[in-house]
């Protein structure tokens, strides 16, 4: 299981879309997304990181992404993003196998789920979806599949009220896995930050999660199920 120390930064929630790019340059601890779990059906290989801080009210994750073909067709909430150039960030708060999956493609469109296993979600609601700010290189709108080789970039701040968590109640660990995807792409594949143990790409297997640790105000872990 991998490990991160995720670092508590309060200046993040006053910065806007650069200077959150800058914050991020000079933090310089990226990880990279670079597990080909399945080489012989997806052997592509686009190069992909992430860094990742949390606020006193969100927890930012930065991804960087370079590779052949940028596809972004989906653009409404909840639509199949994964079909696209896309970043995911997979969490639980918990040990009770309860998680959450982000899905943004390169326009920074989300498909967002809170589940207690893959067939039984809680899909997020618009107003949710709203709430958690989405910063894309390539701007907002969607296109066609584009041919040649693309550097991207999305920063993403997902409030942790969204967790059921609060500031003083946060946990000290995690655990989650981050992944970059393009189904539909001319190159499909399917990496991720963790490697993963199923014979075909599913990214919902918390067991494969690695361990995110939370520096500066973290106590006793309080996590409210959703009751929707």
């Amino acid at each position: 299981m991998k490990r991160i120390v995720v670092e508590y930064d309060e200046s993040l929630d006053s910065l806007d879309h650069n200077g959150l790019y800058c914050h991020f340059d000079s933090y310089g601890h990226r990880h990279r997304i670079g597990c080909v779990n399945w080489p012989g059906q997806f052997p592509a290989k686009p190069q992909a990181s992430f860094a990742i801080l949390r606020s006193a009210t969100a927890l930012y994750v930065d991804f960087k992404v370079t590779g052949n073909y940028l596809r972004a067709v989906n653009f409404k909430n909840l639509s199949p993003v994964a079909q696209d150039s896309c970043v995911e960030f997979f969490l639980s708060p918990t040990a009770d196998n309860h998680y959450f999956n982000f899905e943004f493609n390169c326009i920074g469109a989300v498909n967002a789920s809170h589940r207690s296993r893959r067939d039984c979600p809680t899909r997020l609601t618009d107003d949710e979806i709203k709430s958690i700010r989405r910063y894309p290189s390539v701007g907002t709108e969607p296109f066609d599949e584009r041919g040649g080789v693309h550097s991207w970039r999305l920063t993403v701040a997902i409030p942790i009220s969204l967790l059921e968590l609060d500031n003083r109640h946060f946990p000290a660990s995690m655990t989650g896995n981050f992944y970059k995807c393009g189904g539909l792409t001319s190159e499909p594949h399917y990496l991720s930050w963790n490697p993963i143990s199923s014979p075909k790409p599913d990214f919902h297997i918390t067991a494969d999660f690695g361990k995110l640790l939370f520096k500066g105000i973290s106590i006793n872990s309080t996590f409210k199920k959703m009751s929707k």
